[in-house]
C-alpha cells in the first residue's frame, strides 16, 4: 500500500496550533521523499523511512529559530497520526487527514 499523497495537518506546538501540508513520495522501497509546508515556509523531509503504515523523519527548522525536528506518524485510512519532537521543547501532536 503506498502511503503518497498530501496530508492537511495540525502540530499542537507552544505557541499554539501549527497548520500545514505534508506531502508524502512513498518509494516503495522503505523510503519517502517530500516536505512540510506552513505559514512560516518549507522544510524538506529528511531520512524518511517506512514501516508498514508507520513514517519517520526529520527536516530542519530555520524560524523562529534552528533545530532539527525528529518526526513520525502512523498512517490509518485517510488519517494521521504522531508527534513532532522538538529537542527541549518536547513531543508535540500531530494529526492530519489525507487531502489528496
Amino acid at each position: 500500500m503506498s502511503l503518497s499523497g498530501s496530508y492537511s495537518t495540525t502540530v499542537k506546538s507552544p505557541m499554539g496550533d501549527q497548520n500545514g501540508t505534508l506531502t508524502v513520495n512513498d518509494n516503495g522501497d522503505g523510503t519517502f521523499t517530500g516536505n512540510m509546508a506552513n505559514a512560516m515556509g518549507s522544510m524538506d523531509i529528511e531520512g524518511g523511512k517506512v514501516d508498514g503504515n508507520t513514517l519517520s523523519w526529520s527536516m530542519q527548522m530555520t524560524s523562529p529559530m534552528p533545530m532539527t525536528l525528529e518526526c513520525e506518524a502512523t498512517i490509518e485510512g485517510d488519517s494521521l497520526t504522531g508527534n513532532v519532537n522538538a529537542g527541549a521543547f518536547g513531543a508535540m501532536p500531530l494529526s492530519g487527514q489525507k487531502t489528496a
